[in-house]
């Protein structure tokens, strides 16, 4: 009984629903083919034109010439065609969609019009019908492809420009430049020009632009008149009624960041098309009668939204990133013309400070980068929020509060972990930075801990504070774990609940397939925005605290404090470069600023410590001997005049930095901004430049000095004291004054660490990291086999058992749900739902235990892992000789016991559980997808392929565009600091321009790389979202095919999983490449095993005799050692007799040999040749230790370790009190001990700073006193102390050790004079050999010695 409605009207009498959509052969009335398939394309073309028009008016690209394509269009559209040419577009959207949707209407007409036409056949209207059918497809075939691009376009344009509008919303046209990078490594030359409205030059302006109108406002307001120069440097927002930054960007960027936010919501919106379609589909096949391709239109439309969906998310992220880059670019583009603006008049100076907002351009301008992507999460979570509860009401009705309830009590319980974990993470920095302070030392005082025997104490201290710092990292396990849980379980929770209640409520609410798997999957589109608004918000608030200070005019402050205290920022307040949320700063005179890392010009030595200012001699050598300078210069290859490299390559770290200290001092500015410059030189390079430039007797005396530092002996001598905690001043004062208090700075000294240093390591290993990014490909599957060994295999196993009862547990739920669906309705009820829900309740428990335990057994065994490498790692690093330490960089060593270790101890665990996590969910989908269609299996082999190769495809070249952005972003910051010493020199010669022009270039030149990795992520993106787009469709393509033999509850179960595949596999890349780049620092740790080592330091089955050496008698056969295995022997034929207590001194010119024989003696380095023995005993025979804690050393520098003063005499605590204050006594520091607050507990802080050089000699003479052997080994022991301090030591060795053996280096050849024999070498070998009298006699080497000394 077909109604038909009368012809003509239009609306609802032109539309026979019985006629379309009931029906097993679909048709439409004539009346809605020739109005409504003829009126829509023409009225989205009617609607879109205007504001089409509008934006080609706005946006010219230059003129296309005409080109037959473009003839062969205009024919079809003059009009549009002709005014986008003349604007320059190549490829038009707003023309290709027109020609597709008046394609499909046509389609539409000719299926449904041959169908049902009369025996008698119109064929002119037929004719005319296909020609013009024929002339839409060829329109719409002519619209995917692009124009010639406009004339006069720049070099090398960006593909992007020319690219047809299908390439440009797929971003395939990337793809050439993808191919190169799989082919070979990307270089410069290979990159496109920067697109014309992404360049600073047009960026730059319009920012400026809009700040000027800010600052204009302002001007109008207090109606005074403002200089030019002083709009442009007026700071940034700080009170109402003041110009703002944040409107100015707002203006700048957004109407183009608006489109972002449509892109946005129609994403939004199309999220909850997936769950609607999963219910048209769950209904199609609960009923029989509904005619089989409306099954084949849902699965169609539900292609045909997955993928909409996923080319606007893509579309939307990059408009962000987009809008972030030019964001970006306006800013650093906009500071720079600020700094290099200064200067300019002395209102300009009173509203800004050299070097302002340093921190704008590089850490700021990088978080608004990050921001912009999340910030439309704003109002975008609460609207997702909405949605999804709008839906699951119409879904469950009120039930659905139980589930939100469970959702929100989730919110309070997280924020308690997370408060829970900082504090836990604050006490493992606290222990780790303990760590770090103590490997620093041992690594910088390697050789003392070796000549000492002391390896094994220091291994324990070490290994202590390692367990505390682990005790901390279980119990942050543990926590983590239960943030695991409700992360996990939050959705089957929320699930468990809505269900329990929907259906406990009423006997006649049944849970049917359609209500229980659309539910789930609004469930899981609204976990998402309920996670992300939290953090967004923490983001976008600033945290800013109160800090008052007056620095005296020449005064020397110091500020000290914790790794992210706000040290930094206080030097960056005080250049003007943070937001001041409230106060003022301000500042009397030019500034000088010397940077954390130092940055070099590639220029003579001489010209960048000049940097373009008159060249004074007298000065400038005064300078550079200051900057310890001079011995550098001697081995440069044309002194002050050799080439510096790009980037400063031909100097070491500590080199540059005492260049960029020069050229500081140099400039003669009167206040000095310091931000640990000393951090990367030697400490005793920094003692040098502390005492001659920075101190109260340096270069820099009578100015003010601002300078953040980690060296606790420069504290003493500063006016000032500032600690800082947590950003605020928590204490201020001199130094005594605050170490009277007992607060934060006296526990500053207690746990200090050169955590700064670290800093300086990580961007080290930033470019470390780069090349190790090139071996990624490489990471082999035995790092992966030996980190599981390091867990334990047994516990390895049993974790990713758990994993898998845990998502085979989440499977069963989701198929008993399935089957619970699939009961049999009677009497308008469900019979066994209490069972039902029992036990899917159980599954749920079954699951949240799996999911806890696998947690902890993963945090665990990564724990167990860090626990095992660390301790092999220390190990083997103290087991390795002298000769390892002098070739391997101290930072590098630091490196590994810092940052590697922290990634294996925190990051890997988590960085694993995600990655098996994603795996399983993945093989999960996939698994159950095919239980329910078997027929899937045939597409899901050559998809998985298709996913591999594209994922390998992308990391290629993905690797080497980071690779290129990475280099070429330190020079955009180096040219700033650059231009900030400089700014005077600059303005002066009036060359303002050209190093704005410079550094516009070196931004435009670092974004030329960032712009194709955006584009990369975009176009991986796409291509696996088409991956499990396709997943989704096929599906459901067989579960329609499969409509018979399928229940509703099996299709919705296999829906709703194949809904979260895209996701998952997103998911699945970023985890994988996150657990490739981070299980490199698992190589690296184990990298330390391999290296060679010393020999044993104690023989298992020793013979050695308790007291030995018990004469001290050294007998020397033909003895010669070298440093390395290509060098020549150092020292050779060397044979000498020394009896017991016999008293020689070794002396020679620098280069002789006289420390090789030390270092031969202590198998510090061993025998190249002959043999040393020891009351008869070959020294090469014995454990290292048993030689080395028998014979002892007083060293050339008198090394200390931060502890107890106890402990630096007696590590091993093998002596009593009262032999300790003997030694003391002895030492002639018993009277300075006892009169210490602690005593022998006195805090020694890092290489006993805290003692003066003479003190730490005595306390060196105390080790000696307190272990008494019968041979003593002095290395020119007194060179570096006072006579006094010198005449003290001389006689205690001569009263204490008068039976020992005393071998003495002397410099001072008047201590030697006495001996009974004197040792002379020369060139490596033993030149004289005699008493010191017979010798003088010989009138040879030591005779002229002895003269230049005025001996004889």
């Amino acid at each position: 009984s077909k109604t038909y409605l009368p012809y003509g009207e239009f609306g609802v009498k032109c539309a026979d629903w019985n006629r379309t959509w009931q029906t097993h052969n679909p048709d439409l009335t004539p009346c809605f083919q020739n109005t409504v398939l003829v009126w829509i394309p023409c009225l989205y073309l009617w609607l879109s034109a205007p504001f089409y028009i509008l934006y080609l008016k706005r946006n010219d690209r230059g003129y296309i010439c005409m080109t037959h394509l473009n003839r062969a269009k205009t024919l079809l559209a003059t009009f549009l065609i002709q005014y986008e040419r003349m604007k320059g577009v190549q490829s038009s959207g707003v023309m290709l969609n027109f020609w597709l949707v008046a394609l499909v209407c046509e389609i539409l007409k000719m299926l449904f019009g041959l169908s049902f036409q009369p025996a008698s056949v119109n064929v002119f209207k037929y004719t005319t019908f296909y020609i013009y059918y024929t002339m839409l497809l060829i329109s719409l075939i002519l619209a995917c492809l692009s124009d010639q691009p406009p004339l006069f376009s720049q070099a090398n344009p960006c593909p992007e420009l020319g690219a047809s509008f299908l390439s440009r919303i797929t971003f395939w046209w990337i793809t050439g430049l993808m191919v190169i990078g799989y082919k070979r490594p990307l270089e410069e030359k290979d990159l496109w020009s920067l697109n014309t409205e992404d360049k600073s030059e047009k960026v730059v302006p319009q920012l400026v632009r809009r700040w000027d109108q800010e600052c204009n406002k302002g001007e109008k307001k207090e109606g005074q008149p403002i200089e030019e120069s002083e709009i442009l440097l007026a700071k940034t927002l700080q009170k109402t009624g003041e110009p703002s930054l944040f409107c100015a960007l707002c203006r700048t960027f957004g109407p183009y960041f608006l489109v972002s936010s449509l892109y946005k919501i129609i994403h939004d919106i199309l999220m909850f098309v997936g769950p609607e379609i999963l219910r048209l589909l769950i209904q199609f096949v609960n009923d029989s009668s509904a005619p089989t391709w409306h099954g084949y239109f849902y699965t169609t439309l539900l292609l045909v939204c997955t993928c909409v969906q996923t080319l606007i998310l893509q579309k939307y992220f990059h408009v962000c990133f987009v809008t972030g880059m030019r964001l970006r670019t306006a800013i650093v583009g906009a500071v720079y013309r600020k700094v290099s603006a200064l200067v300019i008049t002395n209102a300009a100076r009173r509203t800004s400070t050299v070097g302002e907002i340093v921190n704008l351009m590089s850490v700021d301008a990088q978080r608004f980068m990050d921001l912009i992507t999340y910030i439309n999460m704003i109002w975008s979570a609460p609207l997702q929020v909405i949605l999804a509860l709008y839906f699951l009401w119409q879904n469950l009705g009120p039930s659905v509060l139980a589930g939100v309830a469970v959702m929100v009590l989730m919110v309070p319980l997280n924020a308690v972990i997370a408060m829970k974990t900082k504090t836990y993470q604050v006490a493992q920095m606290k222990s780790k930075d303990n760590r770090i302070k103590l490997m620093n030392e041992v690594l910088n005082g390697i050789k003392v801990l070796k000549l000492y025997a002391w390896e094994l104490a220091f291994k324990d201290k070490v290994s202590a504070i390692r367990e505390s710092e682990l005790r901390v990292l279980m119990k942050t396990a543990y926590l983590g774990a239960v943030s695991t849980f409700t992360w996990v379980c939050a959705p089957f929770l929320v699930a468990l609940s809505t269900f329990a209640v929907y259906v406990l409520v009423d006997d006649h609410n049944i849970l049917d397939a359609q209500k229980a798997f659309v539910s789930l999957a609004l469930f899981n589109i609204l976990r998402f925005p309920l996670n992300m608004l939290p953090m967004v918000i923490s983001s976008m608030v600033q945290v800013f605290k109160k800090i008052n200070v007056r620095v005296p005019e020449g005064a020397f402050v110091a500020v000290v404090g914790h790794v992210g205290s706000g040290k930094s920022s206080l030097l960056s307040a005080l250049l003007g470069e943070m937001q001041k949320q409230e106060g003022s700063v301000s500042i009397k005179g030019s500034v000088a600023y010397v940077p954390q890392q130092a940055w070099i010009q590639n220029a003579t030595l001489k010209d960048n410590i000049l940097f373009g200012r008159e060249a004074k001699d007298s000065w400038y050598e005064k300078v550079v001997e200051a900057c310890a300078l001079l011995p550098d210069l001697e081995v440069l290859p044309g002194g002050d005049l050799t080439e510096i490299g790009e980037k400063g390559v031909n100097l070491s770290g500590g080199q540059k930095q005492r260049v960029s200290v020069a050229r500081a001092v140099y400039c003669n500015c009167a206040v000095y901004l310091l931000d640990d410059p000393l951090s990367a030189v030697d400490a005793h390079v920094g003692k040098h430049i502390f005492e001659k430039v920075i101190g109260p007797q340096g270069l820099l005396q009578g100015r003010t000095r601002v300078l953040v530092t980690h060296g606790l002996s420069f504290l003493p001598q500063a006016d000032l004291i500032l600690v800082m905690v947590d950003g605020e001043i928590t204490e201020m004062g001199s130094y005594t004054e605050l170490l009277g208090r007992q607060g934060a700075f006296a526990e500053f000294l207690r746990t200090y660490a050169s955590t700064e240093q670290e800093e300086v390591e990580e961007s080290v290993g930033g470019e470390a990291g780069l090349l190790v990014s090139e071996l990624l490909s490489c990471v082999k599957l035995s790092v992966f086999w030996e980190y599981m060994k390091a867990i334990g295999l047994p516990l390895s196993i049993f974790s990713i058992f758990l994993f898998f009862c845990h998502h085979l547990s989440s499977l069963g739920s989701n198929y008993w749900l399935s089957l619970w669906t699939d009961d049999p309705v009677i009497n308008n009820t469900q019979p066994n739902r209490e069972m039902r829900l029992g036990v899917y309740g159980a599954f749920g428990l079954t699951q949240g235990i799996a999911v806890f335990w696998y947690s902890v057994t993963v945090s665990v065994g990564g724990i167990l892992a860090s626990r095992y490498l660390h301790q092999t790692m220390l190990y083997n690093v103290l087991r390795s000789p002298m000769s390892f330490f002098e070739r391997t960089p101290s930072g590098n060593l630091v490196n590994r016991f810092a940052k590697e270790t922290d990634t294996i101890d925190t990051v890997i665990p988590s960085i694993i559980k995600m990655f098996m996590g994603s795996m399983f969910n993945v093989l999960g989908s996939c698994a159950v997808i095919l239980i329910a269609t078997p027929l899937v299996a045939i597409i899901i082999p050559p998809l998985g392929l298709l996913y591999f190769f594209v994922q390998r495809f992308y990391v290629a070249s993905s690797r080497q565009l980071k690779r290129l952005e990475s280099v070429s972003r330190s020079p955009v910051y180096t040219h700033f600091n650059e231009t900030l010493l400089g700014t005077s020199v600059i303005r002066a010669f009036g060359e303002q321009q050209r190093f704005i022009r410079e550094s516009d270039g070196r931004v435009d030149h670092n974004q030329t790389a960032y712009f194709p990795s955006i584009v990369a992520n975009r176009w991986l993106a796409v291509r696996l979202e088409f991956v499990g787009n396709c997943i989704v469709t096929f599906a459901a393509l067989f579960a329609v095919m499969a409509r018979d033999s399928l229940s509703p509850g099996i299709m919705g179960l296999s829906i709703s999983y194949a809904l979260q595949v895209t996701t998952s596999l997103n998911w699945l890349v970023r985890m994988s490449s996150e657990v490739e780049t981070n299980i490199v620092a698992v190589e690296k740790v184990k990298e330390y095993g391999d290296t060679e080592k010393e020999a044993e330091w104690r023989l298992e089955h020793s013979t050695l005799p308790a007291g030995w050496p018990t004469t001290g008698h050294i007998e020397i056969r033909n003895f010669g050692l070298r440093y390395r295995e290509d060098l020549e022997l150092a020292i050779s034929d060397i044979s000498v007799n020394i009896e017991g207590g016999e008293k020689v001194g070794i002396v020679g010119r620098t280069g002789a040999g006289k420390s090789s024989l030390t270092l031969g003696l202590f198998r510090i380095i061993e025998a190249a040749q002959g043999e040393i023995c020891i009351d008869g005993v070959n020294i090469a025979k014995l454990g290292l230790h048993e030689l080395r804690s028998r014979i002892t050393i007083i060293p050339q520098d008198p090394v200390l370790f931060s502890g107890s003063l106890r402990m630096n005499l007696d590590p091993f605590d093998g002596y009593t009190d009262e032999e300790v204050w003997r030694a003391l006594e002895l030492a002639h520091l018993k009277n300075f001990v006892s009169g210490l607050p602690d005593k022998l507990n006195h805090e020694c802080s890092e290489g006993g700073e805290n003692l003066s050089l003479g003190q730490r000699q005595l306390v060196c003479l105390a080790r000696a006193l307190l272990r008494k052997t019968k041979i003593l080994v002095l290395d020119e022991a007194t060179a570096a102390v006072d006579l006094e301090t010198d005449n003290l030591i001389q006689s205690t060795i001569r009263t204490q050790f008068e039976d020992c053996t005393v071998l003495t280096i002397a410099h001072r050849l008047n201590t030697i004079m006495d001996y009974t024999r004197v040792l002379v070498l020369d060139k490596g070998h033993m030149a004289e050999f005699g008493s010191p009298s017979n010798l003088i006699a010989k009138k040879g080497i030591f005779y002229k010695m002895a003269k230049d000394s005025g001996l004889v």
